[in-house]
């Protein structure tokens, strides 16, 4: 594996899977997640804790993470929407959990059904929490709908950054920035991170961006370019907007490896066993439409990794 500059966090297993309608079964999982560990993912979110009820995608997360955290050297991180969902998060083992708090007040309501002020007192609960029970467990809040809100509309800055410090103030190891809906561009996302970073410090945390609109390779670099250095990505652009037809959710895994590698900044990641970890995605949700350029043209002659072109 190359040296590692930035940390890719592959979130495939969570916000892909609980993005399409078919249900993975529980060995094609565990099958996907190694492969994608021997590609040199560092940090995968594995799964959700919400009810079946709701999620039956996620109905098996605590089996999966068990059988992530026989990986050594992986971060296991999963989704807690609430207070609840985190408890059975620290009891299945995971090494960090994150929390969706919205920085529109209208998709807070749709989404969990609470303001967002009362998200900052859930995320206050859950750091409570780890601090009694697992203190080495970390917690990260992920803002979403940060740059735009297809409830709202125009998402304030001023209130992501409000937020942002409250989430701090409550006691969140990280708190990173979503482009929930793809409405985000690099001039918004430079001043948005520039912003976060001078108010959160070291606590500003991971972009999680979305190519709706085509520009979430764009939209990383932008970030990277103001000091961001963990990003969400999902293998095959898996999930993130199932409402819009032909254009893939997330960020594409084996394209952002790409774009980072080829410039010389090193992710840790080897490209070709990462393009092979499609193999298992597949297999687990036949006929599924997945994404990515890189896999489709293929690497270049002659292609060197990140550490090899300084």
């Amino acid at each position: 594996m190359t040296p590692s500059d930035i940390l890719i966090s592959e979130v495939g297993p969570r916000d892909g899977l609980q993005s399409v309608k078919a249900t993975m079964p529980t060995a094609d999982k565990l099958r996907w997640i190694d492969a994608l560990v021997a590609a040199g993912l560092r940090e995968i979110e594995v799964g959700s804790f919400v009810p079946a009820r709701l999620l039956p995608q996620m109905a098996d997360v605590a089996e999966v993470v068990r059988h992530a955290l026989a990986h050594p050297g992986v971060t296991v991180m999963a989704l807690a929407p609430n207070l609840r969902g985190a408890e059975a998060a620290l009891a299945a083992g995971v090494h960090k959990v994150t929390l969706p708090v919205s920085a529109s007040a209208a998709h807070s309501l749709a989404n969990v059904r609470k303001t967002r002020e009362a998200m900052v007192e859930e995320v206050r609960a859950v750091v409570h929490l780890r601090d009694t029970q697992a203190p080495a467990m970390l917690v990260e809040v992920g803002l979403s709908t940060a740059f735009g809100c297809t409830l709202q509309g125009e998402v304030p800055e001023d209130d992501v950054i409000w937020l942002a410090g409250l989430c701090a103030e409550a006691g969140a190891d990280e708190v990173g920035l979503s482009d929930t809906t793809g409405m985000a561009n690099p001039a918004q996302v430079r001043r948005l991170f520039t912003r976060l970073r001078a108010e959160l410090g070291t606590r500003a945390g991971a972009a999680h961006m979305h190519n709706t609109r085509g520009l979430g390779l764009a939209n990383c670099l932008a970030a990277y370019d103001v000091g961001v250095r963990t990003f969400d990505a999902s293998l095959g652009g898996l999930g993130g907007c199932p409402y819009a037809p032909g254009a893939s959710g997330n960020v594409v895994t084996e394209d952002l490896v790409f774009m980072f590698e080829a410039m010389g900044i090193g992710t840790g990641v080897d490209l070709e066993r990462l393009m092979a970890a499609r193999a298992p995605l597949q297999a687990g949700l036949p006929g599924e439409p997945i994404y990515g350029m890189t896999p489709e043209a293929g690497l270049p002659k002659g292609w060197a990794p990140g550490a090899m072109r300084r």
